[in-house]
């Protein structure tokens, strides 16, 4: 029989009630903005699958050469018989790991798609006998509740998802982390690294322009979901690197002045020409300012690697000795 189970924690209407409030509050903020997640409808989902495969786009090969290089030392190291992991799609890059983690009893993939879950787990299941798989239809930047599972737990936040969250946002989910760990528990995160201009831009503004059909997708996901009348050719995409704090942003850029109707909040939205919304920030880090990050919510370092080329970090961290 295979070993599947799903567990919903979200309301079935979360994400609407979610996506109301998001751009109710982002679009009345000067500047105006919107959380990234709303890029992922299946049509994005499969834009930012073809955005992994552009040359531009570095990260996603960087950290496989880590995990192809590593999982084995990273299943030596945690033990775990139990690997969740935040934000797990497809649950594509952990198969690198599973393949190492011979200890392992439940696989714990935490997701907000219910359907993503079920197709990526129940094949897993079925592929790896004795494997359990336990999915988790959740918020992961929300308190979590884990299911009851062996350990040690070994979570994985991959991809440099991380980046995504601006620093205050970082530092409660990480705080929220640290308490789902206990003693012999480990994260293993994915980092991407500060890097020269050039190649940080490039890799959100490629010249085959997927990336900028990726950042407009939201406009669809607003004009489907809330009936709004967006007209995507009307902003044009834009990535900038933020010296200062040291993040990427993507924006949409208004080429003309315009009034949007979004009939299901009951809102006009104007933009003046040239006025852009901010719809991503992808943070980039360095190894002293990633220690300094996790050491603040009690975590301590327990390995640091990169690929050869220096452009990605995948890091090892567990509770720190006081405790906290």
């Amino acid at each position: 029989m295979t070993a599947f189970a799903l567990t919903r924690t979200l309301p079935e209407d979360t994400t609407g009630a979610a996506l109301r409030a998001d751009v109710l509050a982002g679009l009345g903020r000067t500047p105006k903005e919107l959380p990234p997640k709303w890029f992922y409808d299946a049509r994005g989902s499969r834009l930012f699958d073809e955005i992994t495969t552009l040359p531009e786009y570095y990260p996603t090969r960087a950290e496989r050469e880590i995990l192809l290089a590593r999982s084995a030392e990273i299943a030596a190291v945690s033990g775990a018989r139990t690997l969740v992991e935040l934000g797990s799609g497809s649950s594509d890059k952990t198969r690198h790991l599973l393949d190492e983690l011979h200890s392992l009893h439940t696989y714990v993939p935490v997701d907000v798609s219910a359907s993503a879950l079920r197709t990526a787990g129940q094949a897993l299941a079925a592929q790896r006998p004795g494997l359990s798989v336990h999915a988790l239809v959740a918020d992961f930047t929300a308190p979590l509740a884990l299911p009851d599972t062996p350990g040690p737990r070994l979570i994985a936040f991959l991809g440099g998802t991380i980046g995504n969250l601006l620093p205050v946002e970082r530092a409660a989910f990480l705080a929220s982390v640290r308490r789902l760990l206990a003693p012999g528990d480990l994260l293993l995160l994915g980092t991407d690294l500060v890097k020269d201009e050039a190649t940080l831009v490039a890799a959100y503004d490629d010249a085959a322009g997927v990336t900028a059909a990726f950042n407009k997708n939201v406009l669809y996901v607003l004009n489907r979901e809330l009936g709004a009348d967006f007209d995507p050719e009307t902003f044009r995409h834009v990535a900038v690197w933020n010296s200062e704090q040291e993040w990427v942003e993507m924006r949409l850029r208004s080429v003309l002045g315009q009034s949007v109707k979004i009939p299901a909040l009951d809102l006009t939205v104007d933009f003046a020409e040239g006025e852009e919304l901010r719809t991503e920030v992808s943070a980039k880090f360095r190894e002293k300012s990633a220690r300094a990050e996790l050491a603040a919510v009690g975590l301590a370092p327990v390995r640091w690697w990169t690929d050869e080329a220096g452009r990605f970090a995948l890091s090892l961290w567990g509770v720190d000795e006081a405790g906290r």
